[in-house]
This record gives C-alpha cells, sequence and structure tokens, in this order.
C-alpha cells in the first residue's frame, strides 16, 4: 500500500506543477485516488471459488500489467495457482489470455461481473456500459 500512496503523492507534486494543465491533472489525479481508494477497501483481495467444490470467499489476489495486447490480470489463488484474464474494449469484459479454456462472463451487479474459467470463478469489478453506450 505504501507503493500507492508514493504514487498518489508523485501524482499530486505534477498536477500541482502543470498550470495550464490544472484541471486535467487535477481530474487524473482524482480517478488514481478513487481506485486507490477502492483497492484498499478491497485488501487487493477478490472473491473466488477455486476448484468445483469451493465457494465464493474473498481470498485471490489480482495483479494489472500492461502489455501490447492490453491490460492483461493475474489473478492468483491461495494455493499458488493462477489465471491471467486479458480485459477487452468490446463490451465483452476479459478472456483468458492464455490456456484452452474460454473465459464465461456474466454481469452479477451493477459494477460487478463473474467470471468463469473451467471449475474457478472470479468476480471482478466492471464498468458497466448502458444500452445507450453501445
Amino acid at each position: 500500500m505504501s507503493t500507492r500512496t508514493s504514487s498518489a503523492i508523485v501524482l499530486a507534486c505534477l498536477a500541482a506543477a502543470c498550470s495550464p494543465e490544472q484541471t486535467a491533472n487535477t481530474q487524473v489525479l482524482a480517478n488514481v485516488e478513487a481506485v486507490q481508494d477502492q483497492e484498499a477497501a478491497d485488501d487487493g483481495l477478490l472473491n473466488c471459488a477455486v476448484g468445483a467444490a469451493a465457494t465464493l470467499s474473498r481470498v485471490c489476489s489480482v495483479e494489472r500489467q500492461e502489455s501490447d495486447r492490453g491490460l492483461v490480470l493475474t489473478v492468483r489463488h491461495p494455493d499458488g495457482g493462477f489465471r491471467r484474464l486479458l480485459v477487452t474494449k468490446d463490451g465483452r469484459g476479459v478472456v483468458a489470455a492464455d490456456g484452452a479454456l474460454p473465459a464465461q462472463v456474466t454481469l452479477v451487479g451493477a459494477n460487478e461481473i463473474e467470471v468463469a474459467l473451467g471449475d474457478d470463478i472470479y468476480r471482478l469489478p466492471a464498468t458497466v456500459r448502458g444500452a445507450a453506450a453501445k
């Protein structure tokens, strides 16, 4: 969490130093802080059920990494296993970034999707576009 705090402080300093674009930078800073606040509230964990007999519990972590294909999420299981998901920009949410199993994505809340890969299930935060945005 200290890395997130350091990043926010650096962004705040940069926003304050750029007077012509201060409004845009302030908005970016506000967005970054909102994401960091949400991540801190979640403790970086998300609900998942790993294996056919498992029930959903907040035990999986997620790492984000930009690649040439886009944003890749690595969801880490408590037992050391993991799955990689590629965030799409076409409204599907995510797809499997590697492996033979396709990701089945279901909307389960206003800002949440459920992703099933084989016997594993993950609940991820999502920005859901309205019908007018399609």
